[in-house]
């Protein structure tokens, strides 16, 4: 996984790996991925498609699609199909704490947009785009803390949480002291708009009529390309063999 740079269509999520029967738990950050191209608006959520995904991820992955639409006004039939891969995840994951991880991943690979790999992301959304708790907040954070110590601080590194977990907090001495020292930043986040701004520097919706041209609102971006996607005609591999 990436602790650097910009790529489009790529976020670091967070999870914790339990082993039953003992209280052994740690964190361990996720590359999530997704793709899109010409289809008929379906989201394939690759590890549901497998089994390797329970009913609650799905549950998770459903609500991101429907606040997606909703919130963006898009159209029920999109031109464009999408895949979602856990990346070298080979058990079975569960839960809805990576549902504003999979929000932030479509809108980057709809918009074109890159995600800064220096953020890791956790945190569970309703359909209204509010951001809500999550468990193993600590463990999720130092986890992806060790990861960028251990290749080296740069001050930029970081993770998205939701704010109604700031009072869980209870974190080793040393991500404390990396936070005080600003080599390490903790963002919390009340709904997707925050979180968009964070991970874009851009407003997720149109508030206001003039943008610079590098700060255009997302919301405008995925719309553009959904409209250039529509006007375009497809063409078959038949057509290839036309005169």
């Amino acid at each position: 996984m990436e602790t650097d740079g910009e790529i489009v269509g790529q976020i670091n999520g967070l999870s914790v790996i339990e082993y039953p029967g003992t209280p052994v738990c740690f964190g361990e950050p996720s590359r999530i991925s997704c793709l899109v191209q010409f289809g008929d608006g379906e989201v394939v959520d690759v590890e549901r498609k497998n089994e390797l995904a329970g009913n609650l991820h799905g549950k998770g992955m459903m609500i991101s699609e429907a606040c997606l639409a909703g919130i963006l006004d898009l159209p029920s039939q999109l031109p464009f199909s999408a895949s979602l891969v856990f990346e070298q995840s080979y058990g079975e994951i569960d839960g809805d704490s990576a549902s504003l991880a999979i929000f932030s991943v479509l809108i980057s690979a709809l918009a074109d947009l890159p995600l800064p790999q220096n953020i890791a992301i956790t945190g569970t959304i309703d359909q209204f785009g509010l951001v809500h708790a999550v468990g193993g907040v600590n463990d999720k954070i130092e986890g992806f803390f060790t990861i960028c110590q251990r290749r080296g601080l740069t001050g930029k590194q970081g993770v998205i949480i939701p704010a109604t977990t700031i009072q869980q907090l209870s974190l080793s001495n040393d991500v404390v002291e990396a936070v005080k020292n600003e080599q390490f930043f903790i963002y919390p986040v009340e709904d997707i708009y925050q979180t968009a701004s964070i991970l874009f520097d851009r407003d997720l919706l149109e508030e206001k009529e003039d943008y610079a041209k590098d700060k255009e609102p997302i919301s405008r971006l995925i719309q553009k390309r959904i409209a250039f996607r529509s006007e375009t005609p497809k063409k078959g591999w038949l057509d290839f063999f036309k005169s």
